[in-house]
């Protein structure tokens, strides 16, 4: 079985943290995002070999950050694009690294930005188990947050109706983005676009595929998030956490109050100041300041000052004389 990493997204909700280092890179605990993913597929001998999807614009972000790792699955598969305006899809993507690799095999497919509370290798058993086209879904619990996703309906656990992104979602259990394609559907991907099928979001396909042969649903509780704001990255940060804090080694942190969820990390800098819920990457310096609910991005400098949900992008300097 071959695995695939969908992270060839721009991320451009989370600029300006995003728009020079790719999403999947953002730390969550003592990890990052698309970590926690390599160790799973890495553990599981199910899996020979994974592919990291990622566009031109990140590609070398891909290979440094691959090299410097001691995963030996993952390789890089890039995609001929570098802006966000030039994106074939993700179902188009996924179609010309099956092409590009020669994938003839079961195939998973996960998205890069996932956080999951389950494990990969019990979303694999139930695909053995099935047999057929799998997907891991989850209930969002609002009728809101449903809209945005591919809605399930199920008899069991067969998969009776999906419908992507609907206006008026009937229910709240949606499609994550973690799929299982055995190599015949793998194979059914060229037809699905050749039929001038929406090429963007998984979700398309699996409607599509859902029509033609048998479907399965992996349900999980616990949590699930799908990290492209500020808000969810800061949610799955409180998540893993679990209101405790992590400074780093090699910061400072001087006459300073570190409260729940605060990850300060390498060579940062906290004077006179309180902190909550927030994090404060690498070589930043806060002083006399009071930071809630915030991402201060890496080199950044700021004195005197009461921030709540802000997003700070690198090496900016905001002082307030007065603070």
């Amino acid at each position: 079985m071959k695995a695939v990493v969908l992270a060839g997204g721009y991320a451009t909700r989370l600029w300006p943290i995003t728009k020079d280092r790719p999403k999947m890179f953002l730390p969550i605990g003592d990890s990052t995002v698309i970590d926690r993913i390599f160790e799973e597929l890495e553990g599981d001998d199910r899996i020979s070999e994974v592919f990291v999807s990622t566009n031109e614009r990140f590609a070398e972000s891909f290979e440094d950050h691959l090299a410097e790792s001691e995963f030996e699955k993952p390789t890089l598969s890039v995609e001929d694009t570098s802006a966000e305006d030039e994106k074939f899809g993700v179902v188009g993507a996924l179609a010309q690294l099956v092409s590009r690799e020669g994938v003839d095999d079961d195939l998973l497919v996960i998205a890069g930005d996932n956080l999951m509370s389950f494990a990969v290798g019990d979303f694999l058993d139930f695909f053995e188990e099935s047999g057929g086209p799998t997907i891991a879904a989850y209930d969002v619990g609002s009728v809101e947050k449903a809209k945005s996703y591919g809605l399930v309906e199920l008899e069991g656990d067969r998969v009776v109706d999906f419908q992507e992104k609907p206006d008026n979602p009937a229910s709240t259990l949606v499609s994550i983005a973690c799929y299982a394609f055995p190599r015949e559907s793998v194979s059914l991907l060229s037809e699905y676009l050749a039929g001038d099928n929406n090429p963007d979001e998984p979700g398309w396909f699996v409607q599509w595929l859902v029509d033609r042969e048998p479907t399965y649903a992996f349900t999980f509780e616990g949590a699930w998030f799908d990290i492209g704001t500020p808000e969810s990255y800061l949610e799955a940060v409180r998540w893993q956490l679990e209101g405790e804090s992590i400074v780093a080694d090699t910061a400072r942190v001087e006459d300073s109050t570190i409260g729940a969820d605060v990850h300060v990390m390498d060579g940062a800098t906290v004077e006179g100041s309180h902190l909550e819920g927030s994090l404060v990457f690498p070589e930043a310096t806060i002083r006399d300041a009071d930071v809630r609910r915030s991402i201060i991005d890496e080199g950044t400098v700021l004195e005197g000052l009461d921030l709540a949900g802000a997003l700070i992008g690198a090496h900016t300097r905001i002082t307030n004389g007065d603070g």
